[in-house]
Order: structure tokens, then C-alpha cells, then sequence
């Protein structure tokens, strides 16, 4: 995609986080990483319904704003840390997708239980420990889980998901909610069984080969 077509899609999947049940209100951000290397990031206290292109910000990966009018979300550093620490990563979704908030302020991780989610997320989704909202901490820790899987929880706060693209993402972050709502109803029943363990190995380095970031259009 160019520049263009990555904003769009930003600006895309922005709006699917609240009528997808992501996020309420202004909460949540995301990120992509465009052709030239800058980031373009969603803006600060923006209702998503009426979000446009121009309300759309873009960084330098160290954080100088060179376009846009609108303050970039307050999360900035967790985006570009990410972004950053790993060249692999094509965009970032932070949201607060109300069954993974649970695992993670309770800090269970979202154990690997079913198939696609060692293909698409890489094995079980780990939490951080916990840094202050905002801070260059947070974004360094959570960086740190982030090298062979698609997901971490933020302590006490919520999801991080890394993909492809802006759609990658959205997947991503979906599918981590679904599984985290089906682990949490499944414990009602009964305890949770593992996948066995030929199978993560069968199934796990899948994600690894696929990588997370397109390859550039020839």
C-alpha cells in the first residue's frame, strides 16, 4: 500500500475498533508504519464516528510530529517503541477489548487453547509488568514480548496487538478478545485443556515464518 491507502486504512480500522466493541468513547489508538518510515497515529480525544484524515497524525519513529494539526494520542511512545524494536511490525492496536482487560488486570495471560491462535498470534499471550500509561516504560516493556508474538496484555490497562497492516491488526486484536471471551466462559464449565504439545510445535513456528509485515510491491 502507499501512503495514502494506509492512512485510509488507519483511519479504517480505527472506526472498527468502537463498532467492533474494542474500545467506548476515545479510548484506544492506532498506528501504521508508512512507506517513507514515519508513523502515522491516530490523534488524542477524538470521538471515532467523526474522525477524518486530516484529524490523522504522522511522526518521525523518535516522535517529532511533521504532519497534522491534532496532538497524537498519548500512548505515542508505546507505538513507536514497538515500531521501533521491531522492523517486522507494519502497525500497532492498543485497545481495551473488556475480556482481555480482565485477564490482564487480574495479570493471567490468555493461554494458547486453540489452533488458530498459535497461527496468528504465535503461542500464548503474556502480560507486562506494569509501567505508568504513557511512559516511555510501558512502551520498552511492552516491546519486549513482542518478538515472536502478534499480542501482549498491558498490566492493568489492556491489549496491544502488532500485525501487517492496519487490517492485520484488527485480526489480530479480534481473534486475542474472541479466544480471551471463550477461555473465560470455558472455566465455568471446567478446567481448560491444553493444546497438546506436538501440536504448538507443529503449529507455532508458522507465525514465525509468515512474519508480520508485507513484502514491499514490486
Amino acid at each position: 500500500m502507499n501512503a495514502d491507502e494506509i492512512m485510509q486504512a488507519t483511519l479504517d480500522v480505527a472506526k472498527a475498533m468502537i463498532t467492533s466493541g474494542l474500545v467506548e468513547g476515545t479510548s484506544g489508538n492506532v498506528s501504521a508504519r508508512l512507506p517513507d518510515g514515519n508513523v502515522v497515529l491516530t490523534p488524542s480525544s477524538v470521538e471515532y464516528p467523526t474522525m477524518t484524515l486530516d484529524d490523522l497524525v504522522v511522526c518521525t519513529p523518535e516522535g517529532e510530529v511533521v504532519s497534522g494539526t491534532r496532538p497524537p494520542t498519548t500512548e505515542k511512545a508505546l507505538h513507536l517503541t514497538c515500531l521501533r524494536e521491531h522492523a517486522d511490525i507494519g502497525a500497532v492496536m492498543h485497545s481495551h477489548a473488556m475480556f482481555c482487560t480482565m485477564f490482564a488486570i487480574t495479570h493471567r495471560p490468555i493461554p494458547c487453547v486453540i489452533e488458530e491462535f498459535d497461527v496468528f498470534v504465535g503461542g500464548d499471550v503474556g502480560v507486562t509488568d506494569y509501567r505508568l500509561t504513557g511512559s516511555d516504560e510501558l512502551g520498552e516493556e511492552a516491546a519486549r514480548h513482542l518478538a515472536d508474538r502478534a499480542a501482549v496484555l498491558i498490566a492493568n490497562h489492556g491489549l496491544l496487538a502488532v500485525g501487517k497492516d492496519p487490517a492485520d491488526v484488527l485480526k489480530v486484536s479480534l481473534l486475542v478478545e474472541r479466544t480471551a471471551q471463550i477461555v473465560w466462559g470455558a472455566k465455568v464449565l471446567g478446567d481448560v485443556v491444553p493444546l497438546p504439545t506436538d501440536t504448538l510445535e507443529k503449529f507455532a513456528p508458522i507465525y514465525k515464518l509468515m512474519g508480520r509485515r508485507k513484502p514491499a510491491a514490486r
